[in-house]
C-alpha cells in the first residue's frame, strides 16, 4: 500500500528541515491534535498513539543529509515506512513530500487506508510548525 500526502512548502532551508526531522522529539510538534501519547524511547525511536488506535513505534531507519528521512516500524508485525523527501526551492524555502509504504493484506489495508491518509495529511500540514 502506497500513500502520498500533499507536498508542503516550508519557509526553511533543506538543511533546517532535515535537522528538524532527524531530531526524533520534534515529531511531537507535527502530530495531530487527537494524539493520546507521545514518548521518546531513544535518539532514534519514539512511540505514539492516537485516540482509538494502537500504539505505533517508529524508528529512524535511513537519512540522506538535506534530502531524505526514512522512519520505519520498529516491529516486523506491521512492516511499513514513512519517508520525507526534502527538495530545496531556494536558500530559505524547501518542499517536503511525505509518503507511506506498507505491506498489508487486503482486509488490513482497507481498514487503515483512511486513518493513515488523514494522519499523513496532518503531518504534512503541520510542517508549518518547523
Amino acid at each position: 500500500m502506497h500513500i502520498e500526502a500533499s507536498k508542503k512548502k516550508v519557509a526553511k532551508s533543506d538543511k533546517e528541515v532535515f535537522e528538524f526531522l532527524t531530531e526524533i522529539k520534534n515529531f511531537e510538534t507535527l502530530m495531530p491534535d487527537n494524539i493520546d501519547k507521545f514518548e521518546v524511547l531513544d535518539e532514534k525511536t519514539f512511540k505514539f498513539a492516537l485516540k482509538g488506535m494502537p500504539e505505533i513505534v517508529l524508528q529512524l531507519k535511513e537519512q540522506y543529509p538535506n534530502e531524505k528521512v526514512v522512519l520505519g516500524a520498529a516491529s516486523d508485525k506491521l512492516p511499513f515506512t514513512l519517508t520525507g523527501d526534502i527538495t530545496a526551492l531556494s536558500e530559505n524555502e524547501s518542499e517536503v513530500a511525505l509518503s507511506f509504504e506498507g505491506q498489508f493484506n487486503a482486509m488490513m489495508a482497507m481498514m487503515i487506508k483512511s486513518p493513515i491518509t488523514n494522519f499523513m495529511e496532518t503531518l504534512s500540514s503541520n510542517m508549518d510548525k518547523i
